[in-house]
């Protein structure tokens, strides 16, 4: 099934997938800015990132990995806009999904440092959710946070994530094996 979608309009946001050069060579630009402004802030809970991965040309690649992997309905990667503003604010992908007996997928989210603490993420987060489970009918989302993530667990227990296990040396973030605590949303439809 293919995951290709418009764009999710909520109260404050604009959540819509970013295209790879033309028709918007824009969106490889606006992707590297909300990178390079962020890189600090997300460091912490990312794998380690070299310079060439903020380059204007690794975003582009991205991109297009991106729209393969929505195109084999395997990922739905948005980016999310303060409605009528025209930078990046975050990011809320469903990954890994599998179809089949499971209809489930795991859910990535970030934030810009400046734009924390407003509610924007819960509400990207929620509509993002609510994308996967009325339109792309799936069963179960995913999330795994570091267990020192405060910001993160708070989130997910607010939008009703439920506790399933902690992981021993589960990713390698900001170059080490690190522990992560194991989250799952299920569908209250299906």
């Amino acid at each position: 099934m293919n995951v290709m979608t418009g764009p999710i309009i909520t109260a404050r946001l604009t959540l819509r997938v970013l295209v790879p050069a033309a028709p918007a060579p824009e969106d490889a630009a606006l992707l590297q800015a909300y990178l390079l402004e962020n890189r600090h802030h997300l460091a912490p809970w990312e794998p380690l990132r070299d310079d060439t991965y903020f380059s204007l040309a690794e975003c582009e690649q991205r991109l297009l990995a991106s729209r393969q992997s929505m195109e084999a309905g395997s990922a739905l990667h948005f980016a999310v806009f303060i409605t009528g503003a025209p930078d990046m604010i975050g990011i809320c992908h469903f990954s890994n999904i599998v179809r089949g007996v499971f209809q489930a997928c795991h859910l990535g989210y970030a934030i810009a440092e400046k734009h924390e603490g407003k509610g924007y993420m819960q509400e990207a987060v929620q509509a993002g959710i609510r994308h996967m489970f009325t339109q792309q009918g799936l069963h179960r989302v995913m999330a795994n946070h570091l267990p020192d993530n405060v910001r993160s667990a708070g989130l997910l227990q607010k939008l009703g994530f439920e506790r399933e296990g902690y992981a021993r040396s589960y990713l390698k973030i900001n170059g080490r094996w690190q522990d992560h605590v194991l989250n799952a949303l299920l569908n209250p439809e299906n």
